[in-house]
């Protein structure tokens, strides 16, 4: 299953039995999954969920919250929408149903976010909110650099609703629009696993966060042998460099190489991918690192004179490209 399939199917068995936190869910649900609709000009409540057991576990709620038996439908998704999905509705009493759950006002209009009463409960009630906007509309994505848990809203009224509800529970959420679909986002870790506690996910939270975790220490053990590669990778091109040049600064001076400086030519030519300090340790007798290095420069610095001089390529001209 998906991370979000999983998050939903632990949201499915969270039974609280407080009559305020079964009212937010349902009415959230509701809300976030469809809603109002016209049918033979009486108003109906229809929500449409993914899976026949959410769609069971609401049309039970309904019924045993507001005494109303819902239809149920098994539909066959089309255009933007595949693959089967399940209606929940109630046309018989349909009017009185959202009336009561607050998604009619007194005027008998529809209200574009949130019952006042359900934002601004407990907190208990604002995890309830969250926890039915989810079940109807939410996904939530693998941890990485652009994780997020997301929620679609019907209107940018019921985002910013959710947006206030998660700021109350103490989560940093965001409101955004993609292709003309409001949507709430969480996106930092910690709010996500936080949210995810919040409304009753505690154990897909937890294989969340261990997956991240898991994540994370391979990313930086990978940007840990990224960067030894590029070391090697400069190390052994400075040493193709350096021993071009000094090939060159041998072949130009010839026999007036002073021989202190030709036996530290040779001891870079003979360990090509030795460090300064090992070709000391190579040389007889012993030397120091910065003893070879001053050497190799003085013998490079007498040649290119030298072939300044002489109007011919120094020890540079012999750098292959790209070294």
């Amino acid at each position: 299953m998906s991370l979000t399939a999983d998050v939903k199917a632990e949201l499915i068995a969270v039974r609280d039995p407080r009559p305020t936190v079964r009212v937010a869910e349902l009415t959230t649900l509701l809300r976030f999954a469809g809603g109002l609709h016209s049918i033979a000009g009486r108003v109906a409540v229809e929500a449409e969920v993914d899976t026949p057991d959410l769609a069971r576990r609401t049309a039970r709620d309904i019924a045993e919250i507001y005494g109303v038996r819902p239809e149920l439908a098994r539909i066959q998704g089309s255009g933007s929408r595949e693959g089967e999905y399940f209606a929940v509705r109630v046309v018989e009493g349909g009017e009185t149903l959202a009336r009561q759950t607050g998604l009619l006002d007194v005027r008998r209009r529809p209200v574009r976010g949130l019952p006042n009463k359900l934002t601004t409960g407990s907190r208990d009630d604002l995890a309830a909110v969250w926890r039915g906007a989810f079940l109807a509309a939410g996904t939530l994505s693998e941890p990485g650099r652009s994780a997020s848990l997301e929620v679609a809203c019907p209107t940018s009224e019921a985002g910013m609703a959710l947006v206030g509800a998660a700021h109350r529970i103490g989560i940093a959420a965001k409101a955004r629009e993609v292709r003309g679909v409001p949507r709430v986002v969480v996106r930092e870790a910690e709010g996500i696993r936080g949210m995810l506690v919040a409304i009753g996910a505690a154990q897909t939270a937890e294989e969340w966060d261990q997956l991240r975790q898991r994540r994370e220490v391979r990313a930086g053990v990978n940007r840990l042998v990224n960067f030894d590669d590029a070391n090697l990778r400069r190390s052994a091109q400075a040493a193709v460099a350096a021993c071009a040049r000094v090939e060159r600064a041998l072949e130009i001076l010839g026999d007036e190489v002073p021989p202190h400086l030709r036996q530290a030519g040779e001891l870079r030519l003979a360990h090509r991918d030795a460090s300064l300090d090992e070709l000391g340790h190579h040389a007889e007798p012993p030397m120091t690192k910065d003893a070879v290095a001053g050497r190799i420069r003085r013998l490079l610095a007498m040649a290119d004179k030298r072939a300044e001089q002489d109007g011919v390529p120094g020890t540079e001209s012999a750098v292959p490209a790209g070294s």
